[in-house]
């Protein structure tokens, strides 16, 4: 905890922390939380990386962001303090190990320590970012160039320019079909911006 923390909280709450949380790792693919679920805890990550999707009427999903090490899902919070329901999907996207902390020690600690209102904030902050820069992607960027950022997105948040992926799995994440994925991606190779291989996609242009 105070490896991955020790620099943003006093040792006070490190402790309160420590107490509270429940670790857990969790696999690559595995949901953390699905949509319409009651929330109960807010993650802190120690590694790995998960993924955060809406889903649509139809069911079909759109990857709106990723938290990484040393992040928390401030949207979390958000819901507690209206439905107490999920309205996001999270998936690990690598395998990932978190702290996993009750909800209602958010409004106790944010009462109580500056650091943690910080965190939160700045938490907060930090997702409305990634959601602006989501909705700008979908409203200027061509597909080709929506793809060509997942790729980067993904190879940067698990450190890894190899992407285990198949093409279906691109395609639900970015909100289109497997044809129009795999003719891109195509496009992108002969490009020399990817190679692609069965069920992995390497990112060059990095």
């Amino acid at each position: 905890m105070e490896r991955n923390y020790g620099y943003l909280f006093e040792e006070e709450l490190l402790n309160e922390i420590e107490a509270a949380g429940k670790c857990k790792l969790i696999k690559q693919g595995e949901r953390l939380l699905d949509i319409g679920q009651d929330i109960k805890v807010m993650p802190l990550l120690f590694s790995g990386a998960i993924k955060i999707l809406r889903e649509d009427e139809q069911g079909d999903e759109l990857l709106l962001y990723f938290i990484e090490k040393g992040d928390t899902c401030a949207m979390t919070f958000s819901c507690c303090m209206g439905t107490g329901k999920s309205e996001i999907r999270a998936v690990a996207e690598s395998d990932t190990e978190l702290l996993l902390i009750p909800i209602e020690k958010m409004d106790e600690w944010m009462a109580k320590y500056q650091s943690w209102r910080v965190f939160i904030l700045d938490s907060y902050h930090s997702r409305m970012t990634e959601l602006l820069e989501t909705i700008d992607t979908l409203a200027f960027m061509k597909m080709d160039e929506r793809l060509m950022k997942y790729l980067k997105d993904r190879a940067m948040v698990t450190n890894d320019d190899v992407i285990y992926s198949t093409h279906q799995d691109v395609a639900q994440d970015l909100h289109t079909s497997r044809v129009v994925v795999s003719r891109l991606l195509k496009s992108l190779e002969n490009e020399g911006r990817i190679e692609l291989s069965r069920n992995h996609i390497k990112v060059i242009d990095l």
